[in-house]
């Protein structure tokens, strides 16, 4: 069943200020058929994407099957736009393109995808921190065990690492599928482009470690930022001193994030290198 309470979207500010949805009350059992009716501009639309979870109300209660969704709608609208961002123009600048110049050509592909959807960066990064942040957290636990530290808390620390690692399971396989789902967007939207670079003398190689660039650069910041974390995470949790696990740990973890970014986007980008340039520029 599909429940609302005083549903309002407003776009603008002031003046400009417009409600597209404005005090929507609604009930809709379940197995029960509504059309929505109105002319053009009414908001339907609007109405349709709140409904559907596609969009955030600026007021209002939004239930479905008596569960409030209204408030979990921001991070699924943030996932959603990321994989949705419209490309950006490049910046065509003097100093840009005497650097872009000096570049390789996978990485100055990689670069120019990244340019052009920058929230599908900043996702993937995000997505790989906070995994990478879950696997530090339980390295340093098992660092603090492995000191002999003993006391009458060991088994709160236990079924805390119990959790630490059900959700870090959790976490590595929606990284995984957030890198897999980006990476054939990225193939997908990047088919024309690639088509003309190598029209322009790139090699299929080329196109395939820039696509490859284009994971990989965002995936490296994001793990570089997840080791600390972990690290002050397990301190925050376990108010025990600051541990962090060996040196030769941090960077497997580390090698290992980039192997398997790697891994996840090599096969895509290879399929979206070996179709024909003519064929791509012909059909679109």
């Amino acid at each position: 069943m599909v429940r609302t309470r005083g549903l309002r979207k407003e776009f603008g500010r002031a003046a400009g200020l417009v409600r597209a949805v404005d005090g929507v009350d609604l009930e809709v059992a379940a197995g029960e058929t509504v059309a929505v009716m109105g002319p053009s501009g009414c908001g339907k639309s609007t109405l349709l994407h709140l409904l559907g979870g596609l969009d955030r109300p600026s007021v209002g209660e939004l239930w479905l099957d008596g569960r409030r969704v209204d408030q979990m709608g921001a991070a699924r609208t943030s996932t959603v736009s990321a994989l949705a961002d419209a490309a950006r123009p490049p910046r065509r600048r003097a100093a840009l393109i005497a650097i872009s110049a000096r570049l390789p050509v996978p990485l100055l592909l990689g670069l120019r995808l990244l340019a052009r959807r920058p929230r599908r960066g900043v996702l993937n990064a995000l997505s790989i921190a906070v995994t990478v942040t879950g696997i530090v957290a339980i390295l340093a636990s098992h660092t603090f065990n492995a000191r002999g530290y003993a006391g009458l808390d060991n088994l709160k620390i236990d079924r805390l690492n119990e959790l630490t690692v059900i959700i870090t399971v959790m976490l590595v396989i929606l990284a995984a599928a957030n890198t897999t789902f980006i990476s054939w967007a990225t193939v997908l939207d990047a088919s024309r482009s690639s088509a003309l670079a190598r029209a322009l003398g790139a090699t299929p190689r080329q196109v395939s470690a820039g696509l490859l660039a284009a994971q990989l650069l965002p995936a490296l910041p994001g793990t570089i930022v997840g080791i600390p974390a972990g690290i002050y995470l397990y301190r925050a949790m376990t108010h025990n001193q600051l541990t962090v696990p060996p040196l030769w740990q941090l960077l497997a973890v580390l090698a290992g994030t980039l192997l398997v970014v790697t891994g996840l986007t090599a096969i895509p980008a290879r399929l979206g290198a070996r179709r024909p340039p003519a064929e791509i520029l012909q059909s679109e």
